[in-house]
């Protein structure tokens, strides 16, 4: 049964990579040297996401540095935290992006697939038995392995993902907030996984808070920043004086 569980889970993950993958993500890029220049960026972004990923459960669920951490090799092999890859991943990106004179304008299309690929990946923790909720017998309660009914995690936030990247979707179409989406993705599932994480299963070691809630709050920060900088009024002056003269 565990080597059915755990392949569920690996197969979940891969359907979800695949979906991410097969999404048509440079259809809006003109030239072959833009889509490059994506490449490049993206490849870049998931070796920092990785990192993050890795990063994260050290500090999320081995509670480093707050306890010595010797057993290295195996975190290698241990679970992935999807909140440390999406801070890790958006913070490395826009830091090569000026380093290597990156100018394309965040991707709309990526903010869209990605919450799908992740709500994907979240059945494969439903059926591995991961990212648990704390013990509850209310509505919709499910049962562990060992019989203990809990909060169902992995359904809350597969219902979110899918819910806001439905939202992201109307917004693609109908062209609004453009190159903004994945800023305001970051700001939603920070705002989620912080209220998410007092119904889970996780160690609140940092103040009183898991470090996933601190993370949590780093997006939101870090979305709001972004969501700021890149409205139309504040990339283009002419914009901005117009909306003044029209406010008048």
């Amino acid at each position: 049964m565990s080597v059915d569980v755990h392949a569920g889970y690996a197969l979940m993950v891969l359907l979800g990579a695949i979906v991410m993958l097969a999404f048509p993500l440079t259809r809006d890029l003109r030239s072959s040297a833009e889509r490059r220049s994506y490449y490049v960026i993206q490849g870049i972004t998931l070796l920092g996401a990785l990192v993050g990923a890795k990063f994260a459960v050290l500090m999320g669920d081995a509670l480093w540095p707050l306890q010595p951490y010797h057993d290295w090799p195996q975190l290698l092999v241990s679970g992935r935290s999807i909140a440390g890859a999406l801070l890790f991943g958006f913070l490395t990106a826009e830091l090569a992006k000026p380093l290597l004179g990156y100018r394309l304008p965040p991707n709309d299309r990526f903010a869209v697939i990605l919450p799908i690929s992740i709500g994907i990946g979240r059945i494969g923790c439903l059926l591995a038995g991961c990212c648990q909720g704390l013990p509850y017998s209310g509505w919709g309660a499910m049962r562990d392995a060992a019989g203990v009914l809990r909060h169902p995690a992995p359904v809350y936030e597969m219902v979110f993902q899918f819910a806001f990247a439905a939202l992201l979707w109307q917004l693609y179409r109908h062209g609004r907030l453009q190159h903004r989406l994945f800023a305001l993705y970051l700001i939603g599932y920070g705002v989620f996984r912080f209220a998410s994480e007092f119904l889970r299963d996780t160690a609140k070691a940092f103040a009183g808070y898991s470090a996933y809630q601190w993370m949590a709050l780093m997006m939101v920060v870090l979305g709001a920043i972004t969501l700021w900088l890149r409205s139309p009024a504040r990339e283009d002056p002419q914009a901005q004086l117009q909306m003044k003269g029209a406010s008048r």
